[in-house]
């Protein structure tokens, strides 16, 4: 099957799920499972064969007249709209086939850890296969319109899974990561809509096609307005200072599946955004704002390291992390070089995974079982003896968080660390501080979640408590794995990423 039916088959499986009846609850659990693993196994199919083509491409693209074309397998282009010029248009490269595959892992491992979700497990499942579906579409679209689209049926799950499955304050969560995420998704669609009018419209060449509309011409003063209306569009989905409140509040109160989602991948559809729709298409504004994108980007990683330092709720701590960990895609990105965009999508991909592990541990395997997040009030429960597949899960997931060798991380933030230096010597050094708060809250964290002093009275709770689970010690090997193979054989993903990412850099030399 072709890399589109992942975006169909998850589509399929949410309306199969609405046919089932209500209390056949296991069924449905077992057809969401079927048609995740299914997508995955697509998305690993195609990441196969096109790593084992990168040697192939590599000569393709050197001798190519355009080279990032060249980079690009096309699924699926026909006329949707054609006297608009808009095309139903799937294609992948470098860049987006690893976010395919994040999107993939992420399904599966969030499908496994709400496989103990009772209340109305029909929408809750049918919802998350939607929601799946629409982040297939958007890594996979080439036509502008039709990434819009696909991006705004994003939004319509995300607020459900939050509303009606949450937990503190959730409709206030659902509400105003939803408001921030269409105030920034109308902000980028002044700016498409902007590009293809400036491209000539229904008469002119490219329509909405990404790949034609980089060739277009835009002048440097219609870049420098438009730029970074396109590129804060999406950077607020993207967690970007100061638009960034969203992120903990809706993390904190989400259910873990859809924790999951947010810091998987749901975030990482802004960055994305930001790289195809923003640099791609306007690299002179790309140039003239990257500074001040710099600038906010290490703000982005030391304020939510500070703030994580100080929070004394579990969850809270997480998703400060995950605003940090984001700055370091938007450094990454707006470095404008080889190594530095190397790093920045590999972080996408690296972050998706181990966002997703920290919060699997904190939302499904200790608050549902403790029903606290409270750190202190975990501190005195002395966790590591009571459930220690959680407690070592957390710990793996920590260093990979931190950046210890061995782990993705530390491959992907020290290639945008080495993009900064080249570009902004004093701004990497910033943002190696902002590592050395990472180190602190994280351990910081680890210590009082896991190996407090036991001084609660309710043993007999304690030790009634569920064991892990069989499908939540899957899911958090399966991510634990992925982590580890790509930190230890990064080039699985780096030749690819690379390939496709040279041609630009070299579109933005010009």
């Amino acid at each position: 099957m072709s890399l589109d039916w992942t975006i169909y088959l998850s589509f399929i499986g949410s309306g199969l799920i609405l046919c089932q009846p209500r209390e056949q609850r296991d069924r449905i659990r077992w057809i969401a499972l079927a048609f995740g693993v299914a997508g995955l196994a697509i998305a690993l199919g195609a990441w196969w064969s096109y790593n084992a083509a990168v040697p192939e491409l590599t000569k393709q693209v050197a001798s190519a007249s355009d080279p990032i074309r060249a980079a690009f397998r096309v699924v699926c282009d026909a006329p949707w709209i054609p006297s608009l010029k808009i095309n139903y248009f799937l294609a992948y490269d470098g860049i987006n086939l690893p976010l395919v595959v994040l999107n993939g892992f992420i399904c599966v491992t969030g499908i496994l850890f709400s496989w103990n979700v009772e209340h109305r497990t029909k929408e809750f499942f049918a919802f998350f296969l939607a929601l799946i579906g629409g982040v297939y579409g958007v890594f996979l679209s080439m036509d502008l319109f039709l990434l819009f689209v696909f991006y705004e049926l994003a939004i319509i799950p995300k607020y459900f899974l939050i509303a009606i499955w949450g937990g503190t304050r959730k409709e206030y969560g659902a509400m105003k990561l939803v408001l921030y995420s269409f105030v920034g998704s109308a902000a980028a669609l002044v700016g498409i809509l902007a590009l293809y009018v400036k491209a000539g419209g229904p008469s002119g060449v490219a329509g909405f096609n990404l790949l034609a509309l980089k060739d277009v011409a835009f002048t440097p003063e219609f870049q420098y307005w438009c730029f970074p209306l396109v590129f804060l569009g999406f950077a607020v989905l993207a967690g970007m200072w100061p638009f960034h409140t969203w992120v903990p509040t809706g993390h904190v109160a989400a259910p873990t599946a859809a924790s999951m989602l947010l810091a998987g991948v749901v975030m990482k559809l802004g960055a994305y955004g930001c790289l195809r729709a923003g640099i791609m298409l306007m690299p002179s504004g790309a140039k003239a704002w990257a500074g001040v994108i710099a600038v906010i980007a290490v703000i982005n990683i030391i304020y939510g390291a500070m703030v994580a330092l100080v929070q004394r709720d579990f969850k809270f701590v997480i998703g400060y992390s995950s605003v940090s960990h984001m700055g370091f895609v938007l450094l990454g990105l707006v470095t404008l070089t080889t190594i530095g965009l190397n790093g920045a999508v590999l972080q996408m991909f690296s972050h998706g995974i181990i966002a997703g592990l920290l919060f699997a541990v904190v939302g499904r395997m200790v608050y549902d079982r403790t029903h606290t997040r409270v750190l202190a009030e975990l501190q005195s429960m002395r966790l590591y003896e009571i459930m220690p597949f959680a407690a070592i899960t957390f710990v793996l997931a920590g260093a990979a968080s931190m950046g210890v060798p061995g782990f993705s991380g530390f491959v992907a933030e020290l290639q945008v660390l080495l993009g900064a230096w080249q570009q902004y010597p004093w701004l990497a050094v910033a943002a190696g501080f902002g590592i050395l708060v990472t180190f602190a809250y994280t351990l910081l964290t680890i210590l009082r979640a896991f190996f407090g002093e036991r001084r609660t009275a309710n043993e007999q709770h304690l030790r009634a408590m569920p064991p892990i689970s069989a499908p939540e010690k899957i899911g958090a090997i399966i991510l634990i794995s992925v982590t580890i193979i790509v930190g230890v054989c990064p080039n699985c993903l780096l030749n690819m990423i690379n390939l496709s990412v040279q041609p630009l850099v070299s579109l933005l030399a010009k």
